[in-house]
């Protein structure tokens, strides 16, 4: 995510309604290095009174459930209030009543750019409401658990640019919901999965007991239309239900769903987990044409809860395919390897009417041919609808497949198909839940990546032991790398069909894909 362009609009507000409020004069032992309310009477009232008032009747019109679980992360979103308020009311109305003695806030750069995670280095912030003094300890053990991690006033201190509203505005709710609490304010200018993953791991080596909060703060999609805003959107609440943070960021990363906080919120659900939780729990979503009734351009938000649930919480309906469905997949993998292989451009197809094939999904097409694998290749994460990544899909493992020279005309007629539709990834905490025969594995490092779908290890016969080895090596590993505490392990399920099966489908590494303007390589990690 480029910094300095996520939202123009915020660089006119603050240069118009920019009000700087200064801190009550300094006493003896008062903190120093004081970030001011900087953006006060712009995003929130300047004065106190009309803050508290305010912030008071929105908590009072959020009606949340009784949530008797640990809340160890949290989303909420960072417009004005006038905007976003009713829907970040949710969030800090569920925290009322609870305890927490230090407040982690992540939020991202919109005016500074820089390549790193950058831990406020000051004493304090202020807002209209009093001073936050911020848990220097904490923040200096942070900056030292990885080198994308730095003590810094960068993305923090006012700019000629514009002031960083993303951290101020979530303060002056947690101060009214849970009183005193010592602050430890963090923005990520690096936008990456491995930046993320690097503050998520570090904050839960560092948070001990239940008494540190971690707040993300990201609005949503912005300036779309309402009704695409709100199918945008869901896109990104759907996966985060889901706790599939690596596809989130994905998509954050090539703009196929939007959230400008959207490297806070993977890094919140990458701490929470390793905390314990396991549930995600959307309270609110609505967008400002909500609020102001022009519909037209539009910005959303969310109030999300993570949670250590202590009781089964039920699962989520598994995805099916009726036959008729995996009849016009299988036939539509067909005619784009016909069309692409007698011609070279891609197949076009209207929209699919089935609203199963229009969901957003995985998916991988495997082409055989006398039993033996001919092609195989997809996109991991669901960044298209199912008919489009199958039709995409089915044209690369025809021709770009790099283990194998492109299907010729000549073969077509030989050629079988088996299509594998993905769930959302979910990491491994304990290698027992694999399911050998049930889940396709993918396996992370850094830049080292590989996958492999359930049906391999059951056609090969391996042990859940096997499995992860030829995973690791898959990625290009050493054959013990899924014991390595940096690596990532994801598990899948898959919705089988076509066939007959090839021995072992491995699929490639995804290679690019030139045969339409900008479109993206599918499954490839983004750089």
């Amino acid at each position: 995510m480029k910094t300095q362009s996520i939202f123009g609009w915020a660089a006119g507000l603050l240069l118009a309604m920019l009000a700087v409020v200064t801190p009550q004069c300094s006493r003896a032992g008062s903190p120093e290095n004081v970030r001011p309310a900087a953006v006060a009477g712009g995003f929130y009232p300047a004065d106190s009174k009309a803050l508290s008032a305010m912030m008071d009747e929105m908590l009072a019109r959020a009606s949340v459930p009784k949530i008797s679980d640990p809340i160890l992360a949290v989303v909420a979103p960072h417009a004005g209030y006038q905007y976003s308020g009713p829907v970040a009311a949710y969030t800090y109305a569920a925290l009322k009543g609870r305890k927490f003695s230090r407040v982690v806030v992540i939020a991202p750069s919109h005016f500074e750019a820089f390549g790193f995670t950058s831990v406020y280095d000051g004493d304090a912030y202020a807002t209209p409401l009093g001073t936050i003094a911020v848990d220097k300890s904490f923040a200096q053990q942070l900056a030292k658990m990885g080198p994308s991690i730095k003590l810094s006033s960068r993305g923090h201190a006012p700019t000629p640019q514009g002031a960083e509203h993303a951290i101020e505005v979530e303060l002056p709710w947690l101060q009214r919901v849970l009183g005193n609490f010592q602050l430890v304010p963090v923005v990520m200018g690096d936008q990456s999965y491995e930046s993320s993953r690097a503050l998520g791991v570090a904050l839960a080596k560092l948070i001990q007991g239940g008494d540190t909060l971690i707040v993300a703060s990201s609005d949503l999609s912005h300036y779309h239309p309402y009704d695409e805003a709100v199918r945008i959107d869901h896109k990104t609440l759907n996966a985060l239900q889901d706790w599939d943070y690596l596809s989130m960021s994905r998509n954050f990363a090539t703009r196929v769903w939007e959230a400008c906080g959207g490297a806070p919120i993977v890094a919140a659900m990458i701490a929470a987990e390793r905390m314990g939780a396991n549930h995600a729990e959307l309270l609110k979503y609505a967008n400002s044409g909500d609020i102001t009734g022009d519909r037209s351009r539009v910005v959303g938000y969310a109030a999300v809860l993570l949670t250590k649930a202590q009781g089964q919480r039920s699962a989520a309906q598994p995805f099916s395919l009726s036959a008729h469905d995996k009849d016009q997949l299988l036939a539509l993998a067909r005619k784009s390897v016909e069309h692409a292989v007698r011609t070279g451009k891609m197949y076009e197809t209207a929209a699919s009417s089935s609203s199963t094939l229009a969901q957003e999904r995985g998916a991988f097409v495997t082409l055989t041919e006398a039993g033996q694998l001919r092609g195989c290749v997809g996109y991991v994460a669901a960044s298209k609808p199912l008919d489009l990544t199958v039709r995409d899909t089915a044209t690369l493992a025809a021709l770009r497949d790099s283990r194998f020279r492109p299907v010729a005309a000549s073969e077509l007629g030989l050629l079988e198909y088996e299509i594998s539709v993905l769930s959302p990834l979910r990491r491994v905490l304990d290698t027992r839940q694999i399911k050998i025969g049930q889940h396709g594995l993918l396996m992370k490092n850094g830049d080292y990546e590989g996958i492999l779908l359930p049906q391999v290890a059951t056609q090969e016969k391996w042990d859940r032991q096997k499995f992860l080895e030829e995973t690791c090596a898959k990625a290009g590993m050493q054959a013990n790398c899924w014991k390595d505490d940096n690596t990532d392990i994801f598990l899948f399920t898959a919705v089988i069909f076509g066939g007959p099966k090839a021995t072992a489908p491995e699929p490639a590494s995804p290679p690019g894909l030139p045969l339409r303007p900008g479109q993206q390589a599918p499954g490839s990690p983004p750089h």
